[in-house]
């Protein structure tokens, strides 16, 4: 890692974190200090909208869903604070729509959880022509697969008829997909 990773981070090695998983959170901020960052880190929106109003960091990586709201929030008065940072979002399940909205106001990229330190560091140093590496462990086939079918149950308002409807599945079958844990 050494110099090579501290070059291409660039001289303001400001990363703020922002996640309501403390242990996750405290291990991730320990990864990227090793590798070069100066690291703050928030649990919340509203600490997470704190730090970002006082001392706009270089780099960010905001989970979408915290216990008092939405990760966006804290990306948008980022971009309006220093919109040349560079934010990668984390996106829990059934997210990947909210993921889309993140990419739209600003964030440079998201990841679905467990990403681990090194697809972080890679997304928050990729140059914007060049993407950052394929992820080790991508989602399997079927998570994806689970991750729309929680996206349309989401959009409709979690019925599961319309959803059933709207994915032309039995809705029997859909109620048994839903009943059962995320795939890996």
């Amino acid at each position: 890692m050494g110099e090579a990773a501290m070059q291409e981070i660039g001289p303001d090695k400001t990363l703020l974190l922002v996640d309501d998983d403390e242990p996750f959170l405290r291990r991730l901020a320990k990864a990227m200090e090793k590798r070069g960052f100066e690291v703050e880190t928030a649990g919340s929106v509203a600490a997470g909208s704190a730090i970002v109003t006082a001392r706009p960091p270089a780099f960010a990586v905001v989970d979408l869903r915290l216990e008092d709201g939405n990760g966006l929030d804290v990306v948008e008065i980022l971009r309006e604070r220093r919109p040349d940072s560079r934010v990668v979002v984390l996106t829990g399940y059934g997210a990947i729509a909210t993921a889309v909205a993140a990419v739209k106001i600003g964030a440079t990229d998201y990841l679905s959880k467990p990403a681990d330190a090194t697809d972080i560091m890679n997304a928050l140093i990729a140059n914007e022509e060049e993407l950052p590496p394929p992820p080790e462990n991508p989602m399997s086939a079927d998570r994806v697969r689970w991750e729309h079918i929680q996206r349309v149950y989401e959009l409709c308002d979690r019925n599961v008829s319309e959803t059933a409807r709207r994915l032309n599945m039995h809705r029997r079958t859909l109620q048994r997909i839903l009943a059962k844990r995320s795939p890996k």
